[in-house]
């Protein structure tokens, strides 16, 4: 549900962060969107005061009075292009991908030998869902490209930290995950520790910020709003919420992962 702030600014539009807000460094993301707001509220656009933080981010998506939020490329690609505003992907040079793009990391347990894409023809895969572009197609898209596959029926976990968690205890045997969301959980989740990496998946655009579209035309100075916020920020919380800049993307720099995916050859158990 959306909060307001007694200054009254509940008609001021809706604003989320949903994809890396984990309760860990809440504060710090606080102070990201505060920083944003003020930037955007410089430029005339009067941003609310907190984040909405309901439980389904996704109805915000298309929310007519949308002027920011994150989503993954993947419902971008099939659903979202076209229909809202891209503003641009975050850089995030922890996990040393190129500025405004990101990849997966291939984690297995560390108790066994680190497996190859071969191996995994008889393990367990855990996924957070089927329209994650970092969880779900990119590993699918990786194991088709090699003729590999994954049999066992796959694990829905319904989120990348689900996933790892999933894995440590030994309910599946791998997972992809995002390696923006790879990074928190080494700071915050022991459960990583159990983990090792054997691979990753080439890298995409990063996930996309987004307006409504009646921003459209604002969509530069938005853009360079979010700019002068993240280089406003001290470096401390930079480094908690792992963001460095911002990248302009276009619409077409999805487009590759609107892709059918090859989900019968990679993933033969799973019927969707």
């Amino acid at each position: 549900m959306s909060q307001t702030h007694p200054e009254g600014d509940a008609a001021t539009g809706v604003a989320s962060l949903p994809m890396y807000d984990w309760p860990e460094i809440r504060a710090a993301t606080d102070t990201l969107w505060t920083a944003i707001r003020q930037q955007l509220r410089s430029i005339g656009i009067a941003a609310p005061y907190l984040l909405d933080r309901g439980d389904d981010p996704e109805p915000l998506w298309r929310h007519p009075d949308l002027i920011l939020s994150q989503t993954c490329g993947f419902p971008y690609a099939n659903g979202l292009a076209g229909k809202v505003t891209l503003i641009g992907a975050p850089a995030h040079a922890v996990t040393g991908a190129a500025p405004g793009r990101y990849f997966s990391v291939l984690v297995a347990r560390k108790a066994h030998a680190a497996p190859t894409l071969a191996d995994l023809v008889d393990r367990r895969f855990a996924y957070n869902m089927t329209h994650s572009q970092s969880g779900f197609a990119a590993p699918v898209r990786l194991l088709a490209a090699g003729g590999h596959a994954s049999r066992p029926q796959p694990l829905q976990t319904g989120a990348h930290r689900a996933s790892i968690h999933a894995v440590a205890k030994g309910e599946a045997d791998w997972a992809a995950i995002d390696a923006v969301t790879w990074e928190l959980a080494k700071r915050h989740d022991a459960a990583a520790d159990e983990l090792q990496i054997f691979g990753k998946t080439p890298e995409t655009p990063a996930l996309p910020l987004i307006a409504s579209i009646r921003y459209a035309d604002q969509a530069e100075a938005i853009a360079s709003a979010i700019k002068a916020a993240i280089s406003s920020l001290p470096a401390s919380i930079r480094d908690a919420t792992l963001v460095t800049g911002l990248a302009r993307v276009k619409q077409s720099d999805y487009a590759p992962l609107a892709k059918p995916i090859p989900v019968s050859e990679a993933l033969p158990a799973l019927s969707i």
